[in-house]
């Protein structure tokens, strides 16, 4: 019984990356575009979520400050999440809705883009972080699913929504996961070319 409902969560994964695919690929191409501007600018990227997506942050910073799959030099990104005694005093001084926009008012500046990851599209310190982004004048590009929630209504045209068709919160995850890789690959590529033109 095991085995069938584990081979049933990579079956269902698996379907959704595929009908994801065509779905997505733009708008995980405009935001790598977006991305390679910024840092090509001398700008950096910063990254906020909660849960698993905190996780998905710290991943991206990580390949982006050491490497994805080639050899480079550091690319500037930033997670939001890491900093356990900014989240403790801002969240305990002011609230945690607060956690994410005193940091993107503290280290982003015009330029910059802020990667928001929000699976139900409505964490209300992701938002807080968006709306003190946009302020800032910075970019954003937000990861969410189940319809992109009140993320959806803030962006703009020169944001990007990478929003994953599906309302569960596990696959919706494990799409954020491939789309990270896309990202750090589609910048490399933007940077360096594809492997074999260098």
């Amino acid at each position: 019984m095991i085995n069938e409902r584990i081979q049933t969560q990579f079956r269902q994964s698996a379907e959704l990356k595929m009908q994801a695919a065509e779905q997505l690929a733009q708008p995980i191409s405009q935001a790598v575009e977006l991305m390679f501007l910024a840092l090509s600018n001398g700008n950096k990227i910063l990254a906020c979520g909660n849960g698993g997506s905190a996780a998905d942050c710290q991943h991206f910073a990580a390949e982006l400050v050491g490497r994805f799959e080639r050899e480079r030099l550091p690319l500037p990104a930033l997670a939001l999440t890491t900093d356990t005694s900014i989240l403790t005093a801002v969240g305990n001084d002011y609230s945690f809705r607060d956690v994410f926009s005193k940091q993107v008012q503290a280290f982003g500046q015009s330029g910059d883009v802020l990667l928001a990851l929000s699976t139900s599209g409505n964490s209300a310190n992701v938002v807080a972080a968006i709306e003190a982004a946009l302020e800032r004048d910075m970019r954003i590009v937000a990861l969410t699913g189940k319809g992109g929630g009140v993320i959806a209504e803030l962006l703009s045209e020169t944001d990007v929504h990478i929003c994953v068709p599906h309302d569960r919160t596990a696959r919706i995850q494990e799409v954020h996961a491939l789309t990270i890789h896309c990202l750090c690959d589609g910048i490399d590529v933007a940077l360096f070319g594809e492997e074999g033109d260098e």
